[in-house]
């Protein structure tokens, strides 16, 4: 169940940012790909799913992380909520497009 909840942030986070899949999960650090895998931690550690199953997740797309970028991704997108309405709009309306 968690992981189908994972694979629909990943298909709306790749809309949204107009990447794709490969790209998300690549060892690439471009502002634009590092802030879509931002946001898909921090949507998955609010639904709540564990930051092992996280990281989990990830791995099985080819892409190992440890907790400390998961943990600063979460803080970038809550400073990123707190300064623009628009950006925490857009998330709540993400939130509502996931089905279990």
């Amino acid at each position: 169940m968690k992981l189908n909840i994972f694979n629909q942030y990943v298909d709306i986070v790749c809309d949204i940012y107009s990447i794709s899949k490969e790209e998300l999960f690549k060892k690439e650090k471009t502002r634009n790909i590092s802030e879509a895998r931002y946001l898909l931690y921090y949507l998955c550690i609010k639904r709540p799913m564990k930051l092992i199953n996280i990281q989990e997740f990830m791995a099985k797309n080819g892409y190992v992380i440890s907790h400390s970028p998961v943990l600063h991704g979460i803080k970038s997108i809550e400073n990123k909520i707190r300064k623009d309405k628009d950006y925490k709009d857009t998330i709540k309306q993400i939130k509502e497009c996931v089905t279990v």
